[in-house]
């Protein structure tokens, strides 16, 4: 089996969506891989892990599953045998029984961190100063207005409830690990790695490296499908 025999799946994070995985989708696929992005409405965690398996569903053979902060707690919550690996961007990888918000304020904010609200419907929204603070330090003046103006809000029933047993237990997985994150303390992500038993690639980047850094994501993207590949006999 071949790498283009492998499918990638794309799940993207809080106040995203599935377009900021777009330079990561040209890199794999100017090498045959196919790359499809899901669209999680981020109403509910199980919305999200059921808008996840739609796609899943729509995709062929073996799966990389990629991840993007938030949608780590999404990833690990499938469980769709075709699923192969895991891989973790700057992602939030709570175990069983824990909740992805205790994940994010494990450690002490960082100064630029943004405080988050919900509003007045209910939805908690990034504040548009915190893309160019926080989210996306090292992004394009462009690419942080359209970061800004595609943002999809996040309900707190996405990350006030335990998840289940998750699939990094299961199926070997990966782990991108942002050094200058500002949203999610670096800590945090080399210990939830470290116990994921993750394979740790870590760089000097900001939160979204699937933006400012895509070349890099897509790299440990290719890993997984590799190693995917390499296991499955055609």
């Amino acid at each position: 089996m071949s790498n283009k025999d492998v499918s990638v799946v794309l799940a993207h994070g809080a106040w995203a969506d599935g377009s900021s995985w777009a330079r990561v989708i040209t890199a794999l696929d100017a090498e045959g891989i196919t790359a499809v992005a899901a669209p999680l409405p981020l109403t509910s965690l199980a919305d999200d892990v059921a808008a996840l398996n739609r796609t899943l569903d729509r995709v062929e053979g073996p799966i990389v599953l990629a991840g993007h902060a938030y949608a780590g707690g999404v990833i690990a919550e499938t469980r769709s045998p075709r699923v192969k690996a895991l891989v973790y961007v700057a992602a939030l990888a709570p175990d069983e029984g824990e909740t992805v918000a205790e994940m994010f304020y494990r450690a002490p904010p960082h100064p630029f961190a943004p405080k988050l609200a919900p509003d007045a419907n209910g939805l908690i929204w990034l504040p548009e100063s915190a893309f160019a603070s926080a989210f996306a330090q090292g992004a394009r003046t462009d690419d942080l207005a359209v970061l800004a103006a595609v943002q999809r809000p996040i309900s707190p029933a996405c990350i006030t409830v335990p998840v289940g047993r998750p699939l990094w237990k299961d199926v070997p997985s990966w782990f991108l690990v942002a050094e200058d994150d500002r949203m999610i303390a670096p800590e945090t992500q080399r210990s939830m790695a470290a116990r994921m038993k993750a394979a740790v690639r870590s760089h000097p980047v900001d939160h979204t490296p699937i933006v400012t850094a895509p070349e890099l994501v897509a790299d440990i993207i290719r890993e997984a499908v590799s190693a995917v590949a390499g296991q499955i006999k055609s």
